[in-house]
């Protein structure tokens, strides 16, 4: 199996984005490719067909490559919890929560013998891996115990691209000091490095390209343009960089909750021309939406207790009462009950807290975890066979009876007149006439022309997007240096 190893000087430098485009452009040429992500630190996830999870970025990617997302290609996501803690996925499968100073010592060696077996896996399967770091390989303080970047470029003695984002300044010291911190066996390894987010003219930045091949002896393989494209987030953070849409007919708020979780559920209605989607921390101003939606949480609770003490409790509870449309997915589901009780202090502190009381529901944190893909028929605008998947700490009760959305009951509830309703069912947003039949209740609530509901799923949407996203970048890059060297490895 030939490799390749893309790094960062820094988070947020494009490596994911660039790691799909590589397994796409790979894919073309008709190799068996997949994606690699040794360790990774997010609260995006996604499910497998076998019930396992894995971060969403190489689930992505994998879709790029055209196979289907296995855990292999993530054999480590970590989870924050906000408390210096992180849940600890292993292969697929919940093993703990550690603190961020015992990690090295519980989880080191077995992460890293959970590393060497996915790569021997993968490598009876595929022609090619392509491997994405994290942050940056030259944190001299977490060199020692980084799973994630070189270790597995010097293990797969992989020819690696070391990718900078110049759009924030710094570009050229940030490569000089990244290679400068490298081992230089690490350092042997870094055969390209592409200039990521550029804005402007490609002849004024030449004489810093020259410059920098001529200190390095590392060539620029890529100049890539800034792209309006918004790949699939990794964490939050990246949420503060997206450009809302404000030309649509309908306003959608997410409430952006500090461990909010799989937000990646709402880059279908991004994606929906006629809607405008903003994201509004608990401290700010609701305004007047058409509907409102409480997101995934990694900490149910905790999250539940900052809308409580920013007041935003208090607004949704008023929008509802006027009859605004408040929808909550996971967590954000169980937030719209009666009560949620953590017994046995799984989330932080033992005990039993007040929900936001939208719903008569009643929710106990639990230690088994559900991760599992569903199909289901939807109940609720209309009856429509639609597909997602469960990941989720927490059995809740319904109190009352009140109508499914699914015909499985477990899946969600509404309250009678439909405005309120919540559901476990990440993805839902992904099912194209779900998403437009929802979107048409809205719509006529303000009297404007219905969607037509002949669409098709995210997925096909998705597929488009990676082609053009593919099409911008690979004219912009020259991978054949480092193809030759990891084919000339393999041999």
């Amino acid at each position: 199996m030939a490799s390749l190893m893309v790094v960062g000087t820094t988070s947020h430098a494009g490596k994911s984005l660039l790691t799909a485009v590589i397994c796409r452009i790979l894919a073309r040429q008709g190799w068996r490719v997949t994606p690699f992500k040794g360790q990774n630190m997010a609260l995006n996830a996604y499910v497998t067909a076998s019930g396992g999870e894995m971060g969403h970025a190489q689930a992505v990617q994998a879709w790029a490559a055209g196979v289907e997302p296995v855990v292999e290609m993530n054999p480590i996501l970590l989870k924050p919890q906000g408390d210096m803690t992180s849940q600890v996925i292993l292969n697929g499968k919940v093993v703990g929560k550690v603190g961020a100073a015992d990690y090295y010592q519980e989880y080191f060696d077995l992460g890293w013998q959970a590393i060497q077996d996915a790569l021997q896996y993968l490598s009876q399967k595929f022609d090619w891996i392509v491997c994405e770091g994290a942050g940056s390989p030259a944190e001299i303080n977490l060199k020692h115990r980084d799973l994630t970047n070189m270790r597995v470029a010097k293990y797969l003695n992989a020819p690696t691209l070391l990718v900078v984002d110049i759009d924030r300044g710094g570009a050229f010291a940030h490569v000089i000091g990244t290679l400068e911190l490298l081992d230089p066996d690490e350092r042997a390894l870094i055969r390209g490095v592409i200039i990521n987010k550029f804005r402007g003219q490609r002849s004024l930045l030449q004489s810093g390209i020259t410059w920098l091949e001529e200190r390095t002896g590392i060539p620029v393989v890529g100049v890539i343009p800034w792209l309006d494209h918004a790949f699939p987030a990794e964490d939050s953070l990246d949420l503060f960089e997206r450009r809302a849409n404000t030309k649509g007919d309908l306003n959608i708020t997410v409430i952006r909750l500090p461990r909010i979780a799989n937000f990646t559920d709402f880059e279908p209605l991004e994606a929906e021309s006629t809607v405008n989607l903003r994201y509004v921390n608990p401290s700010q101003p609701l305004g007047e939406p058409d509907a409102v939606i409480l997101p995934g949480s990694k900490t149910t609770i905790a999250d539940l207790m900052t809308l409580q003490t920013t007041g935003m409790a208090e607004r949704l509870r008023n929008y509802a009462a006027a009859g605004g449309t408040i929808v909550g997915i996971c967590g954000g589901f169980q937030m719209l009950g009666h009560t949620l009780s953590d017994p046995t202090g799984l989330e932080g502190a033992a005990g039993e807290y007040s929900g936001l009381g939208l719903l008569p529901l009643s929710t106990v944190i639990t230690a088994e975890k559900v991760t599992r893909q569903r199909q289901a028929i939807a109940l609720y605008p209309e009856e429509i066979p639609i597909f997602g998947y469960e990941i989720h700490q927490g059995r809740t009760t319904v109190l009352e009876a009140l109508q499914p959305l699914f015909d499985d009951p477990s899946l969600g509830i509404a309250n009678p007149n439909q405005l309120i309703w919540g559901t476990y069912l990440h993805g839902l947003f992904d099912n194209g006439s779900w998403r437009r039949a929802w979107l048409n209740q809205l719509r006529q609530q303000r009297g404007l022309k219905p969607l037509t509901t002949e669409v098709a799923n995210y997925s096909e949407q998705r597929e488009v997007f990676l082609d053009a996203v593919t099409d911008a970048v690979a004219a912009h890059l020259d991978l054949s240096p480092l193809m030759q060297a990891a084919r000339g490895r393999e041999a």
